[in-house]
């Protein structure tokens, strides 16, 4: 059996009813997620990602065990579960975290060469791989998965998921460009290379206009919405199809992929070229 086999045995050994020894088993949970050697979700060999459930559990286990407490810094004041404190850094880490009120949370992965610009949040069970911006007012929200080298714009918020169990968090795959205020939620996965411009919502519901294979982008039942890898997404609307829409002339948001990258054009310029 290996230590991670080992880890999620005890985790379920636990999850139900949590006996002595449950939080010590919790914070070995916390070291391997802040390591990187466990993460929320994987990417399996056919590029699908999944859920670990397991460790969605031991991380709601966390909660069930912890006590308010006091927090607080010289500066902030901070009140919350015992268990899931501030993360603190060593410049052994070479985290860039730029004074201004940022805060990781425990039990997330932060790798080395990520910078984070304040304020900025990152929750519980994130991962945020190598060379990432995470700008001024971005959320990581609980379990999503960020690539390397992805730049997530002031204002970008990636949405959270605990719960269901089963759920895939968002996932925001390696050299993504996040453009300022964009939204990414209900398990979107953006491929690897993608460009969304800012303002751009994604959810489950979102309908995807790709202008260049002329075809739309959905969820399915048994999928979440993805957008392809290298395209460039900008927002834009699409008529309300009735009668009453039609007469009061309105409108719903329809974002829409304009181009695809090639490999050796940069994010920004790329897109720059795109809104012209």
């Amino acid at each position: 059996m290996t230590d991670l086999d080992a880890l999620r045995s005890d985790l379920e050994a636990h999850a139900d009813v949590p006996g002595d020894g449950a939080r010590a088993v919790f914070e070995r949970l916390l070291d391997a997620l802040e390591a990187g050697d466990v993460r929320a979700a994987d990417r399996d060999t056919g590029g699908v990602w999944r859920a670990n459930g397991w460790v969605k559990r031991g991380i709601l286990l966390g909660f069930r065990l912890g006590e308010i407490v006091d927090l607080s810094g010289d500066e902030f004041a901070f009140f919350d579960k015992d268990t899931y404190p501030i993360q603190r850094f060593g410049v052994d880490r070479g985290v860039r975290v730029v004074p201004g009120g940022s805060t990781v949370r425990r039990g997330s992965h932060i790798a080395s060469g990520v910078v984070c610009m304040p304020p900025m949040y990152v929750n519980v069970g994130a991962y945020v791989g190598s060379g990432t911006m995470v700008d001024s007012h971005a959320l990581v929200g609980s379990c999503g998965q960020i690539g390397e080298r992805v730049h997530l714009s002031a204002a970008a918020q990636v949405g959270g998921v605990l719960e269901p169990i089963g759920a895939a968090p968002v996932v925001v795959e390696d050299d993504v460009f996040v453009g300022g205020g964009c939204g990414i939620y209900e398990g979107t996965v953006v491929r690897q290379g993608a460009v969304l411009a800012a303002g751009v919502i994604l959810t489950r519901s979102t309908r995807v206009y790709d202008l260049v294979h002329e075809t739309v982008i959905r969820s399915s039942a048994d999928a979440p919405l993805e957008i392809p890898e290298n395209a460039v997404v900008v927002p834009g609307s699409r008529a309300v199809d009735s009668a009453f829409g039609r007469e009061h002339g309105l409108s719903l948001s329809a974002p829409s992929i304009v181009k695809y990258r090639d490999a050796s054009t940069d994010a920004s310029t790329t897109l720059e070229d795109a809104l012209r």
